[in-house]
Parts: C-alpha cells; structure tokens; sequence
C-alpha cells in the first residue's frame, strides 16, 4: 500500500469537498424513492474539512450516482452536534434529510442536563459505513523516554497527576479516550480541554501538553513527521492503515475507543424508504473507490446493516453512559 503523507490526507480532504454532489432527477413513479425531482439533503452535524465531513461527503457523493438524483450535503455544526440531528430529528419523514451519524448520538444524553430531541426515539440509525481510530500520541520530549504504552502507564503511576492531556473537549471521543484509559490502568492525568482538536495539536507540538488521544486524521502528519511520538492505536485490533501502531488493547485488554460514523433518519420515516436507504449505503460501501478515498484519510470501511448498527450504537450508549455517569462529566 502507497505511504500516507500530510500530502495525501491534504489532497483527499480537497478532493472530497470539492465533490459536486449533483445529478439529474429520473423519472419516478408515485411514491418511489427517491422522489422525482426533489433534491435531497445529507446533514452533516459538524463543519466542514473534519473527518465527518469528508466521510458525508464520499458518501453522499456515491448515493447520488447511484440514485440518479442530487445529494447536496449541508453542514449544520454547532453544540457537539446536536443542532445538526435535531435538525433531521424535527424535518421530514421521507428520507429527504440524511443523518451522518456520529458517536455523539451514543454520547450527549448523557452529558447535557437536557436535549431538544430523544436520540432514542427521534432518529433511527440505518447502517454504520466507517471506523476512525485515535492515536495515542505524546509531546516529542516525552517520546524520547516513553516509546510504549506500558511505558506511558509504568510513568504515570509513578508521576500521579504530573501529567496532562489534551482534548477537543468534553465529551468528544478524544477526551472520553483518554478517561477511559485512565479508568483501566489506574491512573491519574490531568484534563486540559480546548475548543477543537486544532489547537490542542497545537500545543502538543509545542510541549505545552503532554499526551492526547487524537483521531488519526487530524494528528497522522505529526506522526508521520516526528513531531509527536506515537504509542498505540485506540480500535481493539490494529488496522492495516497504520501497521506500525499496536492497539492500545494489546497492553490494555478490552480497550477499544474508536470513532465511527453511520448513517441515520428521523424515525417515522416509511420502512419502504428506510430498507432503500439501507441496501443503497450497503452497496455504495463494497465499491472500491469508496474504501480508497476513506483509506486516504485514515478511515476504514465498515458497513453493518441496520440491525447490527442499531446494536452497535445500544452498547456505545451503555460504555459511555456508565463512564459518563460514573465520572461525573458534563458538557462545557
């Protein structure tokens, strides 16, 4: 497999937004799906240019070659995204607006006092499509001694609360990580959080922190520059995207953080319309070029059909309610 540069992530998040989701509307007959001569919306709850974006943008993309019909993707950012699946939460029932789902649906319940909308009943998760793990990745002064996560663990127990650690914020799969980690090995580090992982890597670099659990998207060219020291990959198993990296899980048995992404509606959509959605992802995610441009930023392929989609988001919900609970984390 080509290496993966910052050059290549670069050009393929370039070539992902400048996609024109467009396509000609086909003659339908009344009540087929999609509809004739209707545009349809894919909501992504975060901006623009991050891994969720891109990955809404492939997929959308390939749905509307398929369809024959424009897809225009539509970011809707704002409070962890929450005002993008309220948006799907309180729109149309006809499969018109498009959720990518994030872990978030699994996660903000849980942290915020209270929600405009039920992630429960008000959207229904139809197929996961991909996988982001995070790197564990430390300062380059601490990388000189700390090569492994066992040397990272054997450190902070002996150092309790000398270390920090960076997030993008509460709540995000790059804080839960970390405290999670902290929960399995016993040990005690410092949250400092930020308002997106930009800055946080920013800091990072310049030694301001010590360590953080960053999606590999956003942190691969430090990794692959030396800026960082990378310890270990957050999926449970290693990935053939960054065969150098162990899984944390190796050192850490049944550690497994990984984002993921999923497409969603609101429920009360029509079955008919949920079961075409459904075979259509399934299908656009067997296509090569879709695994190649998710490959290009990291992101492994990982379909799974509703029922096992649904599944998956009950047990995230059940993992990171328990944590959530137990430490008291609320949204900032």
């Amino acid at each position: 497999m080509p290496k993966i540069t910052r050059r290549t992530i670069a050009k393929s998040l370039c070539a992902a937004l400048a996609v024109p989701i467009v396509g000609r509307a086909s003659a339908q007959g009344a009540g087929a799906y999609p509809p004739a001569g209707q545009t349809l919306k894919v909501i992504v709850p975060y901006p623009a240019g991050g891994a969720t974006d891109v990955v809404g943008r492939i997929v959308a993309d390939r749905l509307s070659a398929l369809w024959n019909v424009p897809l225009i993707v539509e970011n809707v950012a704002g409070a962890a995204s929450n005002i993008g699946t309220d948006r799907v939460a309180k729109g149309p029932a006809d499969g018109t607006q498009i959720l990518i789902v994030t872990p978030q649906i699994a996660i903000n319940q849980f942290l915020y006092a209270k929600l405009a909308f039920d992630p429960e009943k008000d959207i229904v998760p139809i197929a996961q499509v991909a996988r982001l793990p995070n790197i564990l990745v430390v300062k380059k002064a601490l990388g000189e001694s700390i090569k492994t996560v066992k040397d990272l663990i054997d450190y902070a127990k002996a150092n309790p609360g000398k270390l920090n650690y960076a997030s993008s914020g509460a709540g995000s799969t790059i804080h839960l990580s970390a405290e999670m980690f902290k929960r399995r090995t016993g040990t005690d580090m410092v949250h400092v959080a930020y308002r997106g992982s930009a800055p946080a890597v920013n800091d990072l670099v310049a030694g301001h922190v010590d360590l953080m659990f960053d999606n590999a998207t956003s942190i691969i060219g430090q990794v692959r520059s030396g800026t960082v020291g990378a310890l270990g990959i957050t999926s449970a198993t290693r990935s053939a995207l960054l065969p150098d990296l162990p899984p944390i899980a190796d050192t850490v048995p049944g550690f497994d953080t990984a984002a993921w992404f999923g497409i969603g509606v609101r429920s009360e959509t029509p079955e008919p319309i949920i079961d075409k959605i459904e075979q259509s992802v399934l299908k656009v995610m067997q296509e090569a070029v879709v695994k190649e441009r998710l490959a290009n930023v990291i992101t492994d392929a990982a379909p799974s059909d509703r029922r096992t989609f649904g599944a998956w988001v009950v047990g995230e919900r059940k993992k990171w309610g328990d944590l959530i609970r137990e430490l008291k984390i609320t949204a900032q």
